[in-house]
């Protein structure tokens, strides 16, 4: 089996676990901007101890580049477990992010995602260069 065959997708409208990718469509080249990527934009995912989204990770890989770079890793860990057992705490993550960088090619973003009770998710936007 290879990683990729881990990995499902599907309409981010139609299914909770898709991480979303918020950003302009084409950027100027070498500016910062910011990439919002969230799980549960359309349908809610819960964020229970029982089943929560534990990291989201975000990739770009440059249009002709081999490999891609990770741009950020993003681990939630609080999800309703105290002392006292599960979903007896106050404190939550919530499982979304923003973060920033620059390019000055345009490339693909990649969002990848992990549900403790449904595996791995994925999604995908072209970023062009104004």
């Amino acid at each position: 089996m290879k990683a990729g065959e881990l990995y499902q997708t599907a309409d981010w409208k139609n299914e909770k676990h898709v991480p979303v990718i918020e950003c302009p469509d084409s950027v100027a080249a070498d500016q910062m901007f910011d990439v919002k990527v969230t799980i549960g934009k359309e349908i809610s995912h819960p964020n229970t101890t029982a089943h929560h989204i534990a990291w989201i990770k975000l990739y770009f890989k440059p249009e002709g580049g081999k490999f891609p770079y990770e741009i950020g890793a993003f681990y939630f860990s609080a999800h309703g477990a105290s002392t006292e057992g599960p979903d007896t705490s106050s404190v939550y993550t919530h499982h979304g992010v923003t973060c920033s960088f620059k390019t000055s090619k345009p490339g693909t973003l990649l969002a990848t995602s992990y549900c403790n009770i449904h595996g791995l998710w994925e999604n995908s936007k072209t970023l062009g260069i104004k």
